[in-house]
């Protein structure tokens, strides 16, 4: 089990967007797939990642009753996703083990982990893929 490789359980194909993406169309993609977190890429090397919580950051929800909706959309204008992203990401080799990936997100505290061979994304791994890991491992 301790040497279980992440690639047997990470999502692949993994969803990506483009550095140049809008908000809009992260926050569609994300909701399109039921995912909540995304790779960033420029010419299909990772840049980054973006999650939908760092988007609900930038949300005025609540916060306006009915102009909440304007609101978002003028903040959702103002960036791309390069300007909310996370840069540089911490990532796994497609050879490392799930043990090394519930390692670093408990040591993090993130929520997903792009799964990298060489300069290309190749997975994502999170905390859900782990948590169905060991409930299958415990059963």
């Amino acid at each position: 089990m301790k040497d279980t490789p992440v690639s047997a359980i990470m999502t692949h194909p993994v969803v990506t967007i483009n550095v140049h993406s809008t908000l809009d169309e992260a926050e569609k993609l994300m909701r399109r797939q039921k995912i909540r977190h995304l790779p960033v890429v420029k010419s299909q090397r990772l840049v980054g990642i973006i999650s939908l919580t760092d988007l609900q950051r930038l949300s005025f929800a609540d916060n306006f009753g009915d102009e909440e909706i304007d609101a978002d959309v003028a903040v959702y204008n103002m960036f791309r996703v390069r300007h909310v992203m996370v840069a540089h990401p911490t990532t796994i080799h497609i050879k490392q083990t799930i043990y090394d990936a519930a390692k670093i997100l408990s040591e993090h505290e993130f929520h997903a982990l792009p799964v990298i061979d060489g300069e290309s994304v190749v997975g994502i791994i999170t905390t859900t893929d782990l948590i169905r890991y060991f409930l299958e491992k415990m059963e």
